[in-house]
């Protein structure tokens, strides 16, 4: 175990699972939307948007459709909310499932943070039932998770970051985290954690193997 960190903060969407961004750009493709128009809406505006709202469960499901059509309109194409809420649920990373075992084993503290909307856990919001079951295994691994349409507060606020450290009563020098959004990365790192910058699962395995001193080929080998 590193003697420098003692627990691995993990972001859930396009982290644990794939990418929502994927799912954002395969519905844009079926409605012959500019590639990543979704982004661009939810990033305009960024702290009073329809997305940011319901991120912090300031709005329901309704008001969310209602809103995003509207910003979506604004932005110069038709699409629903609820279209993009239907299309959430992300596929689960095996191998990084497998990685939260392997350090739960060796002793480090797994916390999570992750925005995501009162519909479910994690950015991924399954709707089915065997799905949401598998994700509930999940985050029964985690000591601790924070999300901020329980919590009221979001990501990129550097208060959820402290909440987190505080929950597990560490330093932030003591924690790794990783997120598949720099802006994310950026105030944990400006805390004092470690921050990865998640790009693919194997990525982000490979990083974290490097930064725990862990062998080449881990957690499958």
């Amino acid at each position: 175990m590193s003697a420098q960190f003692k627990a691995v903060i993990w972001d859930f969407g396009g982290v644990i699972t794939s990418s929502p961004f994927e799912a954002f750009n395969r519905l844009e493709a079926e409605r012959g939307l500019p590639r990543d128009f979704i982004r661009r809406v939810n990033a305009a505006n960024p702290d009073s948007n329809a997305w940011a709202l319901f991120e912090r469960a300031e709005i329901d499901a309704a008001t969310f459709d209602a809103m995003f059509a509207a910003e979506a309109e604004a932005a110069g194409h038709p699409l629903e909310g609820s279209a993009v809420l239907a299309v959430l649920a992300g596929a689960v990373r095996p191998a990084v499932v497998t990685a939260l075992d392997r350090l739960k084993g060796d002793g480090y503290r797994l916390g999570c943070i992750t925005n995501n909307v009162p519909a479910g856990h994690g950015a991924g919001m399954a709707r089915s039932s065997d799905v949401q079951d598998e994700l509930e295994r999940i985050f029964a691994r985690f000591e601790h998770i924070i999300e901020s349409s329980k919590a009221g507060i979001r990501k990129p606020d550097p208060a959820i970051y402290l909440m987190m450290c505080e929950a597990l009563g560490l330093e932030p020098q003591a924690c790794v985290y990783l997120d598949d959004l720099g802006i994310n990365c950026k105030p944990a790192a400006m805390l004092g954690m470690h921050a990865i910058k998640v790009t693919s699962g194997d990525q982000a395995l490979a990083d974290l193997a490097a930064v725990l001193d862990l062998p080449k080929g881990w957690p499958l080998n």
